[in-house]
């Protein structure tokens, strides 16, 4: 008679295996050799499959858990898919250029820091992009704050927090989409929550910003790098505020709730038909700047670099990673090694501000030793959904929480690849310009003490409706 393998639940050192060989192979790859995280991931997902078998799993147990991770995140990846083709769509449509001819309209000298903010949030509220915005719009108010005697930390600092406020608040953007895909929500739901402690942070860094530029108010501006811009933009693009319609009809349908694909949906179909009004294309044209993405081509630099993006192809980066990563938390998750690390973390957190808060140290320290964004996202989300669901918490808490953890403080550790980047288009390196982002050190903090105080704390009795995947709650 044949005996049965028996499956029994990994000791504490064993999920910390699967963990540290996870850090250290991303570790390697990412800042020893830059290699984009998906290959290390998988690695780490490979190796997390042989602590299964280890554990007593058979292939398929082991194979299943893959694919009920992923499972967990096919909204999200569909969301994703969508989102490619709406970036694509409204460039085309020039949607995306007259949201910037706009934003940077506010420029004036005397409130140049604050200006910069709310140009560079717009920017990135635009496109989804906080990189995209650094990279482009960042470059040219860099130029113009040397002009006017503005320290270059300083400015770095305002054009950060810009950048990554509309990164962490855009429905375009991947980390936004990640975050309620982990969690177990939607996205109009995610960005819904987030509000509270996201306005909070984004006035103290305004605030803060205004009393800094007082000093610099007396200086005059140079800002030929923006008019060039201006003037490329509506040189190449029929600029018009009815052009803004598509995302007033998106921010619309989270109002009234309708759910995250359809609401996207309309934001696409309107930007076509704008596409056709406004710039003269025609359907093929629509269809090619909706799978390949919209290449831009006015001749100026700074444009041509933000404005080449979006289609289905370009989220492909966003969707590999989400579904190894997936595959990694769904076996982490039926082999109870994800169980064991929270558990013990849990022991001595009895309160929901000290689960908000240890979930906000995790984000940074998965920052910290795996340094890239999407991770610092996509773990924590899958180590502590479990905790937030037996608290009674609603998914948008622990989602909202991820961002206000991990999104932003990517660009404070020197060594993530967010900083990496940061410094090679500003020249600022993290360490000079984190005591100036203003917005991204601000928004754990007031994340935490929101929590450890109750206010804007969702519970998952007030909305269940909102809910993907299973609940599970102990009373």
């Amino acid at each position: 008679m044949k005996q049965e393998k028996v499956v029994r639940k990994p000791y504490l050192w064993e999920a910390l295996l699967s963990f540290g060989f996870l850090i250290a192979v991303m570790g390697i790859g990412i800042a020893k050799y830059e290699a984009n995280p998906h290959i290390p991931m998988l690695i780490g997902t490979l190796f997390s499959v042989l602590i299964a078998f280890r554990l007593g799993y058979s292939w398929n147990e082991i194979e299943k858990s893959m694919f009920d991770g992923i499972y967990k995140a096919l909204q999200a990846i569909i969301i994703l898919a969508i989102i490619g083709v709406l970036i694509g769509t409204w460039l085309l449509a020039g949607v995306v250029p007259s949201m910037i001819y706009y934003g940077l309209a506010i420029l004036k000298p005397s409130i140049f820091l604050v200006a910069t903010v709310i140009i560079c949030s717009i920017t990135s509220l635009a496109t989804g992009t906080s990189w995209g915005t650094a990279g482009t719009i960042g470059i040219a108010l860099m130029g113009i704050s040397k002009g006017l005697g503005i320290p270059a930390p300083v400015a770095a600092g305002a054009i950060i927090s810009g950048a990554y406020f509309g990164d962490k608040m855009s429905p375009l953007s991947d980390t936004t989409n990640l975050a309620p895909a982990v969690s177990g929500t939607d996205v109009f739901t995610h960005v819904k929550a987030m509000l509270p402690t996201t306005v909070t942070a984004y006035v103290i860094a305004l605030v803060t910003f205004l009393i800094l530029g007082f000093q610099y108010s007396g200086t005059s501006s140079d800002v030929t790098s923006i008019t060039a811009i201006r003037d490329g933009l509506s040189s190449s693009f029929n600029i018009s505020p009815l052009l803004l319609l598509p995302p007033l009809a998106v921010i619309l349908a989270m109002a009234f709730k309708l759910p995250a694909i359809p609401g996207i949906v309309i934001g696409i179909i309107i930007g076509g038909i704008e596409g056709v009004i406004f710039q003269g294309a025609d359907f093929g044209a629509i269809l090619t700047a909706a799978y390949d993405g919209f290449t831009s081509e006015t001749g100026v630099e700074i444009i041509d670099e933000l404005l080449t993006a979006g289609g289905l192809s370009g989220m492909m980066y966003s969707i590999s990673l989400t579904i190894i990563a997936m595959m990694f938390g769904g076996i982490m998750e039926k082999t109870s090694q994800l169980e064991v690390i929270v558990n013990k973390i849990l022991e001595k957190v009895k309160s929901t501000g000290g689960l908000i808060a240890t979930t906000v140290l995790t984000c940074i320290g998965s920052n910290a030793t795996m340094p890239e964004q999407y991770i610092s996202v996509v773990l924590p989300g899958r180590m502590y959904h479990q905790a937030y669901m037996q608290k009674g918490l609603h998914p948008k808490m622990l989602s909202s929480t991820l961002e206000g953890g991990g999104t932003v403080t990517s660009s404070l550790i020197p060594w993530n690849t967010c900083a990496a980047f940061l410094y090679s288009v500003l020249g600022v390196s993290a360490v000079e310009y984190a005591p100036y982002a203003v917005f991204n050190y601000m928004m754990p903090i007031v994340v935490i003490i929101f929590g450890f105080l109750g206010v804007f704390v969702y519970k998952l009795a007030d909305d269940p409706d909102t809910v993907i995947g299973e609940v599970s709650v102990e009373e």
